[in-house]
């Protein structure tokens, strides 16, 4: 790759990675009037043919399960495809001890074609917490900043939820929610009792059409991806849109590798590897805007280094990498009697929770900082996966006695995953290692991660309710241990949650922080980052949702200031 092919054309944007914030960018700037050039990794996505909707374990080659626990590892042969922890030719590194899980996609779309669609806007006080508990920062923008692009955001992809006034869980744009099942139905009861909220969950899932896409069908395999379109990916929701105004140009397998600055400091294009060909190319451009995850544009910015820039692009704070935050994660499940005497029904559905416990302890004194909420699973799924699976694993047996056994215990379980808010601490970030490259010869990230004390203590209570939950309902709680055996209360390792942000911070102060609250880098004026990085705080919501709002937010500022010359 000695040789440079450099495109002729300057296009009036680049953006790398075409996922929540890449598309949604896409589809405002294109739709806005500008010249865009998006860069994929991964290859395009044909829901008919890639995705595994309505198919059986059977019609696959290993009935879902994979070939020697790889492909299960990495989300097995029933789900979206091309999202993986294990990359063959793009490794990364932890540093002793930290053991970070980076889960990647490889695909158009990104990683929304495997995410749960949980879609929550973050509190006010999410934006000020620092001020309140004296730990990290406070955002640089308010709520009041954002909620129009939320408003625009729900209104547009299709949100469901109901309204509920709860100061931790703001209300949204939404569509009406589906029925709670009899498990969670069970689970509602149960908080009643015990005073926790528990209310209709909030995910981009269609129970209306919306845009000319389908209601959902209630299949329940929101994770295999939907050939309807009935959920929201990136894919199948903000690209099309944008291809259709004539303006984005797609590239596929493109590897990028460097952000070139030009004299005038600014970005003038972006060098990346095509995969088909090996050759490396560069497109130019008039800004640039990197989506790519907030790890894998962390890792693009230290990469593009240069004389104007020698510890990476729009790094003047040396604050890219740091900052790194994943959701606090510890699931647990119980066995509920009263689920033997239910008769087999159909659990119609979405692809996911129909009910969730928002963070209920806002309003009082916990012996840990923010909070969590809890997702709930249970009922029947098509065998070879989900609890059926589970429960091939906790019994024993063959024959009639085991198959009795099955129909005994197969759908009476509850289970629960809390998901909560991790502190930054400064063990915590992503940098280059010094001696690994990837197979196209692209230095890789090695981790640093260590939950401290707050995390611990935030997964015990997490564990203690899930236990009174399941106790409330007369069921019988099977104590969750750690995965790795690291840690008590069965906190999930670093990335395992898939929901790291902060790499490149925002900030008003340029010393501190990546990029200003529009999104755009202190050091370099016509460059942007769209994804999860630069969000300061990790709260207890799923960050996709608020990814797209800053998204759209940041696509308007850029294409005023387009307009302006500014950038």
């Amino acid at each position: 790759m000695s040789q440079v092919i450099r495109s002729p054309k300057t296009y009036d944007v680049c953006i790398v990675g075409s996922g929540a914030g890449g598309g949604m960018a896409a589809k405002i700037l294109t739709e806005g009037g500008l010249n865009v050039v998006l860069l994929e990794a991964g290859p395009n996505v044909n829901p008919e043919k890639d995705f595994k909707m309505l198919m059986w374990p059977y019609d696959l080659p290993h009935r879902g399960a994979g070939v020697g626990g790889h492909a299960s590892e990495n989300f097995g042969e029933f789900l979206a495809p091309n999202g993986a922890w294990n990359i063959d030719g793009e490794p990364y590194t932890s540093a002793p001890g930290a053991n970070f899980q980076w889960f990647r996609s490889r695909i158009v779309g990104g990683r929304t074609n495997h995410w749960g669609r949980i879609a929550l806007r973050f509190a006010p006080i999410d934006f000020t917490s620092g001020t309140r508990d004296g730990l990290g920062d406070d955002w640089p923008i308010t709520y009041e900043d954002i909620a129009p692009y939320y408003d625009k955001v729900e209104s547009y992809i299709g949100v469901f939820g109901t309204k509920e006034n709860i100061s931790s869980a703001p209300d949204g744009v939404f569509l009406p929610p589906p029925k709670p099942r009899c498990t969670e139905l069970l689970v509602k009861k149960a908080c009643d009792k015990l005073n926790i909220i528990c209310i209709p969950a909030r995910l981009a899932v269609l129970t209306r059409s919306v845009n000319g896409r389908a209601p959902c069908h209630y299949c329940g395999q929101c994770g295999r991806g939907c050939t309807t379109a009935s959920n929201f990916s990136s894919s199948q929701v903000l690209l099309p849109p944008a291809m259709k105004t004539g303006r984005l140009t797609l590239i596929t397998g493109a590897m990028a590798r460097e952000v070139v600055v030009g004299k005038d400091g600014k970005a003038e294009s972006v060098s990346y590897v095509d995969k088909n060909t090996l050759t490396e190319k560069r497109v130019n451009t008039r800004a640039v805007v990197l989506a790519a995850s907030a790890c894998e544009s962390a890792r693009l910015l230290l990469n593009s280094r240069s004389t104007t820039f020698p510890d990476g692009l729009a790094n003047s704070s040396g604050t890219v990498g740091k900052y790194l935050t994943d959701s606090v994660g510890s699931d647990g499940w119980g066995h509920v009697p009263a689920l033997e005497k239910m008769p087999p029904h159909n659990h119609d559905g979405v692809g996911g929770m129909h009910l969730y416990i928002p963070w209920w302890k806002f309003d009082r004194k916990n012996d840990f900082p923010r909070g969590y909420h809890i997702e709930l699973y249970g009922g029947r799924d098509m065998p070879g996966v989900g609890m059926f699976h589970e429960l091939c694993h906790d019994e024993e047996g063959y024959g009639a006695t085991l198959k009795s056994r099955a129909r005994q215990m197969y759908g009476t379980t509850i289970g629960f995953a809390g998901r909560g808010e991790m502190i930054p601490n400064p063990h915590t970030y992503c940098e280059i290692d010094p001696d690994v490259v990837d197979q196209w010869g692209v230095p890789v990230l090695r981790f640093h991660f260590r939950w401290s004390e707050y995390e611990l203590r935030q997964a015990q209570d997490m564990q203690q309710t899930f236990r009174s939950i399941i106790e409330a309902m007369g069921g019988v709680y099977k104590t969750k241990t750690s995965i790795d055996g690291q840690y008590p209360f069965g906190i999930l390792e670093g990335g395992k949650i898939i929901h790291e942000v902060g790499t490149a911070r925002m900030g008003a102060d340029p010393k501190t922080s990546v990029v200003n609250g529009y999104c755009q880098a202190h050091d370099v004026k016509n460059l942007f980052v769209t994804d999860g990085a630069p969000l300061v705080t990790n709260p207890d919501k799923n960050p996709t949702l608020t990814i797209m709002a800053l998204s759209w937010r940041a696509s308007e500022y850029l294409l005023d200031e387009a307009k302006k010359g500014n950038v």
